[in-house]
């Protein structure tokens, strides 16, 4: 409507108050009062032509992040001509004016406190009511932060002011599975990337926090067989430097876990140590088949069970339990016992190996594999026999049977009960001694007489003697305090 038609409408509702009878009504328009309707009255009318001052009723939500982009909803009237949204005396971007009664900005950047918010329109700045509050929001940890460049990391991001977080992005692609789980925590999982460092943003009504290099990307292969739990070795298991450097050279994941059987299983990078018995314990000296000490290279990484073998695990495989001790309510996951390399196909560890493609590991592997780097009679680097309890069961504290796996200390590679519970079976056929010649992936005599394969690590019946890292005896038939863990190749 044009000012013309405006003015005509003012007169012609002015002249229809006139033309009402005197006493029929209160003269509406009579502005000033003075008992008649002229133009004193449309002068005052006038006076206020054009946009009315706009209103503000609520702003949604009233809290951001100090970087800002934090998309808020005004609410209110006379909210059309808006042409500028500022919160602390600065512009907002991205103003979209939906409707007249509702607008939408993003936030500046601020610093952490309370910030006016005001709107501009053609009748002027309207201040709103209550201020926004600037948070810091941010992201104090990812674990894991690193992850193989194949993606499918599961992660948990922590940190403040993370609810109603709608989308993760790591080296700028979106993660998925994204679930806030609280205010401080939100779970995702990783996509593919690029080797290297990458940043990850988290997203929400918050706006977006930038974790600068937050995760990195390797080359990191996961064996066919197996599932991945864990990519590169958690420094609070695997605490040497060079181990810590040697796993991660091998490119392969740290932990996984068998796809057929869920057996969990650590690698074990090449290496070289001295095998044998090159110092005794406070109460026993070296044995005569526990030298000479040589020096061992192993060239290849391989997996190893880190608990010995359970009855739950056999059982799954072989449908019977030949433990002794499987009636107590932890026995499922007690190693099983009572098998060997000869006997019946139901109490074979060889048919066990034949069903799952796992193997047995060598000698020279479960001794490595058991010392972590270590040259003493125990993995925690000690010589006395008294400490022994901290590590294994043995005839000391067994009270005369096995105990549930990973009861003890593990060892510098994050593996379980290597010396006591049940003595393992290894690869090797039994040997007397040792040559004093340096080998590389020795594999043992290539057999014996009546079949004996090497046991290692002593067992909840022996005394501490034969629970060290260089202890060794043959055996081949099922007895209740034999069992084994298994090994893979990448």
């Amino acid at each position: 409507m044009n000012m013309k038609h405006s003015l005509r409408a003012v007169i012609a509702t002015l002249t229809l108050a006139v033309a009402i009878p005197a006493g029929a009504q209160t003269c509406r328009s009579d502005l000033n009062g003075d008992g008649q309707v002229n133009g004193a009255d449309l002068g005052i009318m006038l006076a206020d032509w054009g946009f009315c001052p706009a209103t503000i009723t609520s702003v949604t939500p009233l809290q951001g992040g100090t970087q800002g982009g934090t998309v808020i909803s005004i609410s209110g009237t006379g909210l059309s001509t808006a042409s500028s949204v500022r919160v602390g005396g600065v512009a907002c971007t991205n103003l979209n004016v939906l409707t007249p009664t509702l607008v939408q900005a993003t936030t500046p950047a601020g610093a952490v406190g309370q910030a006016s918010i005001s709107v501009t329109t053609a009748a002027g700045t309207t201040l709103a009511s209550t201020p926004f509050s600037y948070v810091q929001q941010q992201v104090t940890s990812i674990v894991p932060n690193t992850g193989p460049y194949a993606g499918g990391t599961p992660i948990t991001i922590t940190g403040q002011y993370l609810a109603g977080t709608t989308a993760v992005t790591i080296g700028g692609v979106p993660c998925t599975n994204v679930v806030s789980v609280s205010a401080t925590q939100v779970t995702a999982v990783t996509p593919a990337g690029s080797v290297g460092a990458v940043d990850v943003v988290v997203n929400g009504p918050k706006g977006a926090v930038t974790a600068t290099g937050g995760f990195t990307y390797f080359n990191c292969m996961v064996p066919s067989w197996a599932t991945l739990i864990e990519a590169l070795p958690d420094p609070a298991v695997v605490t040497d430097p060079s181990l810590l450097a040697a796993i991660s050279a091998t490119g392969l994941a740290w932990r996984v876990r068998d796809a057929g059987t869920g057996i969990e299983m650590l690698l074990v990078p090449p290496g070289t140590f001295h095998m044998g018995c090159n110092m005794g314990s406070t109460g026993f000296p070296c044995r005569p088949y526990e030298l000479s000490v040589h020096e061992v290279t192993l060239t290849n990484p391989f997996y190893l069970g880190r608990y010995e073998v359970t009855q739950a695990q056999w059982v799954a495989k072989m449908e019977t339990n030949p433990s002794r001790f499987k009636e107590a309510p932890d026995s499922p996951y007690r190693p099983v016992e009572s098998v060997g390399v000869k006997g019946t196909d139901t109490e074979n560890v060889l048919q066990y190996l034949t069903r799952t493609g796992f193997r047995l590991p060598t000698e020279a592997e479960w001794e490595f594999a058991c010392r972590a780097g270590t040259s003493f009679p125990y993995y925690n680097g000690s010589t006395d026999d008294v400490l022994i309890n901290d590590l294994a069961w043995t005839s000391g504290n067994s009270v005369g049977q096995t105990h549930a796996v990973g009861g003890k200390l593990p060892n510098g590679f994050g593996f379980y009960d290597m010396l006591g519970n049940v003595g393992e079976f290894v690869a090797d056929y039994w040997g007397d001694s040792y040559t004093a010649n340096a080998q590389i992936n020795p594999v043992g005599p290539s057999s014996h007489p009546i079949q004996w394969r090497v046991l290692r690590g002593g067992d909840w019946a022996a005394s501490a003697a034969y629970s060290r890292s260089s202890s060794r005896v043959p055996g081949d038939i099922p007895y209740q305090d034999r069992g084994f863990r298994v090994a893979h190749s990448p």
